[in-house]
Formats: C-alpha cells, sequence, structure tokens
C-alpha cells in the first residue's frame, strides 16, 4: 500500500502533531511502506524535495499554513497519481487532502488532535473575527466526508462524536512513543527548584498563565527557576513571549532555550524539578508523555487528555488562572504530590492500528 500524508507542518518542524507523523511515516517505511508527504515549505533553507528515512518528502513553497489550505491543492492533485490513500490532520492541510482524493477518487484518512467546539471562544491571542473563523473552519471538517476520522485519546473521541461526527466513523489510536528513546536517561532534580515547560508556542498552551504564575513564583522563591525551551517560532508568538517576560521583570528567573537536540532535550527535562502543562486543552500531549517516560513529575491543567495521559506523580491545577497555577506550584515546591500508576502509549501500538485501519479502508470495510 502507498500511502500520501497531507499535513501542514512535518520535520523538523517542532510539535506534537508533526512528532506523531514523523514516528508513524518512518515506522511505516521501515515495514516496506512506500510512504510520502506533502507539506509546507515553512523555513527558506529547507530543500523542495528530499527523502529522510525512506520518508518521500514534498515541500510546497509557502511558508503560511493558512495559505497552504488554498495552496497546496495541485501539487497535492499531482503526487496523489503514485498514492493509494490519503491520510491527512486538523486543521489547515485537511481541505485540499479531502478535495484532491475526491476528485481523484482514493480514500481519505483524518486525524483529528484536538476538536475545541466552544473552546475557540475562550483562547487568548485571538480577536473576535479570528475565533469565528477558526471555530466555522473546525465545524466544516467535521462535516466532510472522510472515510475515518481517527482521535487520538478518548477525549478527542468523545469530542468528535458531541460534534455530530458518526460513531462508527470515528477510530480511537492514542499516539506513540518509543520507550527505548529514554532508556539510560534518570530524573534528577536539581538543588534548586526549577520547573520546565518546553514544546511549541500556541494559543491554547497556556503561556498567558504560566509567566505570571512566574512572577509569583519569583517574588515568593527568588531562588527557584522556570526553564522555558521554545521554537523561535511562529514570530508573533515568540516576540509575545520575550515582551512578556520583559514586562513581568522575569529575565532573571527564567532559562531560555531553543531548538535543542533530542538527546539534550531529554537531559534538560531530566535536570528539572517538575514539567509544566498548562493548556486550555490537549488532544493527547506528547510532552506530558514524554515527562512521564523521563520520570519528571508533572504540574498540568488536567484538561483534555490531560487526565488519560498523565500519570506517575503529578499535580493538577484548580482551575484555569495564574493564581492557580502558582499555588500549584507552590505544592511542587513543598514536594506534595500525588501519584498513580505509570501508563505507557507504545509506538509499536499505534503504527500496527493504523496499518489495520489503513487495511480495513482498502478492503470496503465501513
Amino acid at each position: 500500500m502507498r500511502i500520501l500524508f497531507v499535513l501542514e507542518h512535518f520535520y523538523p518542524y517542532i510539535g506534537g502533531a508533526e512528532r506523531l507523523f514523523w514516528e508513524l511515516a518512518t515506522a511505516l517505511a521501515a515495514q516496506g511502506y512506500e510512504v510520502g508527504v506533502v507539506t509546507t515549505r515553512f523555513r527558506k533553507g529547507l530543500p523542495k524535495e528530499e527523502v529522510l528515512s525512506g520518508v518521500k518528502i514534498f515541500r510546497v513553497d509557502c511558508r503560511n499554513r493558512y495559505l497552504f489550505s488554498f495552496v497546496s491543492l495541485p501539487a497535492v492533485r499531482r503526487h496523489l497519481r503514485d498514492y493509494d490513500l490519503v491520510h491527512t490532520t486538523s486543521y489547515n492541510a485537511a481541505l485540499p487532502a479531502w478535495l484532491a482524493a475526491r476528485l481523484a477518487r482514493k480514500p481519505v484518512v483524518i486525524t483529528f488532535h484536538e476538536a475545541w467546539g466552544s473552546l475557540w471562544w475562550r483562547l487568548p491571542f485571538a480577536n473576535f473575527f479570528q475565533r469565528l473563523a477558526f471555530y466555522c473552519w473546525e465545524q466544516l471538517l467535521l462535516r466532510l466526508l472522510f472515510e475515518r476520522f481517527v482521535a487520538v485519546s478518548e477525549f478527542t473521541r468523545r469530542e468528535l462524536i458531541r460534534q455530530g461526527v458518526g460513531e462508527r466513523k470515528v477510530a480511537r489510536i492514542y499516539n506513540g512513543l518509543d520507550y527505548q528513546e529514554f532508556e539510560g536517561y534518570t530524573h534528577e532534580p536539581p538543588p534548586v527548584f526549577t520547573y520546565t515547560y518546553f514544546g511549541r508556542l500556541g494559543m491554547s498552551k497556556g503561556l498567558d498563565l504560566l509567566l505570571p504564575a512566574a512572577r509569583t513564583m519569583a517574588t515568593a522563591h527568588p531562588e527557584s527557576r522556570l526553564k522555558l525551551i521554545l521554537p523561535t517560532y511562529p514570530e508573533g508568538m515568540y516576540q509575545w513571549v520575550m515582551n512578556r517576560i520583559k514586562e513581568l521583570d522575569l529575565e532573571a528567573h527564567i532559562q531560555l532555550l531553543h531548538d535543542l537536540p533530542k538527546g539534550r532535550l531529554m537531559q534538560e527535562i531530566c535536570q528539572s524539578s517538575c514539567v509544566v502543562v498548562p493548556s486550555y486543552s490537549e488532544g493527547f500531549c506528547f510532552v506530558a508523555a514524554e515527562a512521564v517516560a523521563l520520570g519528571a513529575p508533572v504540574i498540568s491543567s488536567g484538561k483534555g487528555a490531560l487526565e488519560e495521559v498523565v500519570s506517575g506523580r503529578f499535580l493538577e491545577m484548580g482551575n484555569m488562572s495564574a493564581a492557580a497555577l502558582a499555588e500549584t506550584l507552590e505544592q511542587a515546591y513543598t514536594g506534595h504530590w500525588q501519584e498513580k500508576p505509570l501508563v505507557r502509549f507504545s509506538l509499536a501500538n499505534s503504527v500496527e492500528a493504523y496499518i489495520k485501519l489503513y487495511r480495513e479502508i482498502a478492503s470496503g470495510i465501513n
């Protein structure tokens, strides 16, 4: 079977969705499947075409993820001639993938990471018209006739059904981790309380809560540190973070790191007192799953799928506010952790489930 992924971002872009599709695409290629990816050329230095770990990558000369929804259709149609099935993802790649597949009369699957619904109206960093556009776009995608909607958690599965997707059309396949990557790393927290945020920049990630909470921690415990491991894109969001750090006089309290190799990132997590995930919602959350795999305690909002993914030592915020996050950080500072049995999400199980789904669709099972 030949599978074409249509994705707004792909490796080396940083993010949970990008991590999922890199792991899935390379695992499929390793098993002998022919795999291609149509994606954005989000950085000028990236080649327009290349093969990595057996995966053919075709980059559309478009750095804007929103424009990708409209300018990528010719490229998707051209490359789809050589493939049997299309696999796309919410949000911006979904429409061109669906249109190209319908025109070519080939099956198309979508992985939905999150279905936010009314949450769009409560998120920061967006005005009324942006929220309206995002909400309407999501509602459009939920009504397109994909062969399957893949939910990456039970929370997302329930949300898709609640928002009108037929239950028989929804398959839950958890994102997977290769736990061999985490072998040889040991959680060794530093003597100074250091709480770490790592991952992509996005409107749902709770940075608007984390930085004021850090101001409270810096005042109460001047020796403590916030370790921020961030990409420098999107540029507007990154600049907001830098301006907010300056406004809150947090320069001395924050250690800022960028674009770390995987091994160095794992070392930095292991050398943290805990990892903070203050998201307004998470469809799965690789950040939480990776922190758990490395033995680091997790402070989270508990929203979305975080209750499913977070295990081991943890704390949950009482509500979505900077004050509640500061109170939870104080609990962590004094070592008052809760604990529940560890949960693992196997990459092998995830890949096996996707292959089973592809075969069902190819054989016409509905």
